[in-house]
């Protein structure tokens, strides 16, 4: 079964309903709502071991959410925006939370952060809202390589043997994803310009 794209029927196009209340969507939403569970697992009880859990739940749920709606035909508009969102909102607010609990460098937030500041603002004039472009392959393979990456890294922080091993492992996928992620933003900066200059251009041309 492939990874990228799996459920997705090649014989027919896939369609994006209005529909909003979809199972994906609220596997979406169940998804977002483990952040809350990991922080206070992080910071308030030092339950790494089960912290590493709800991480691994809410990664495997970033698959299962694309399959359902591609399998079953429940792909929708607001699950093409939800689904990006809820992912970098939960990446950015577990690295916060691994940087507040001293798991990883300030540095790496920033990472994070600001190449979806740039998007972030340069949407906002182009678009004043999300300009609703479609996930790259890149974008897939960077969000799956920094899901892997964050439960591998909290993982080298317990009591167990072969934390070296974990810790390489993490930093191989993370640094891999944040290669992936600043080379995403850097396609998604220039579609984004694009499809901002050609709308302008054709209510121009309506005007």
């Amino acid at each position: 079964m492939k990874l990228i794209g799996a459920g997705s029927h090649p014989d027919r196009p896939q369609v994006d309903h209005d529909s909003i209340l979809t199972v994906p969507n609220i596997v979406t939403v169940l998804r977002f709502m483990g952040v809350p569970l990991f922080v206070w697992l992080v910071l308030s009880e030092q339950e790494y071991g089960f912290a590493v859990l709800v991480l691994v739940i809410m990664g495997s749920t970033d698959w299962v959410d694309g399959y359902i709606a591609r399998r079953f035909d429940q792909t929708s508009k607001l699950g093409r925006i939800l689904d990006p969102m809820a992912d970098r909102a939960a990446l950015l607010a577990v690295a916060l939370t691994l940087v507040i609990a001293g798991v990883v460098q300030w540095w790496y937030l920033a990472a994070l952060l600001i190449p979806d500041a740039i998007l972030a603002t340069v949407s906002l004039i182009y678009f004043r809202s999300h300009p609703d472009l479609p996930v790259s392959i890149i974008g897939k393979i960077r969000t799956a390589l920094l899901l892997v990456g964050t439960p591998l890294l909290v993982l080298s922080k317990l009591p167990v043997p072969y934390t070296e091993v974990y810790l390489v492992g993490a930093w191989t996928f993370l640094g891999l994803g944040l290669a992936g992620h600043w080379i995403a933003a850097y396609n998604y900066f220039w579609a984004i310009l694009h499809k901002g200059k050609e709308l302008k251009t054709n209510d121009g041309g309506h005007g």
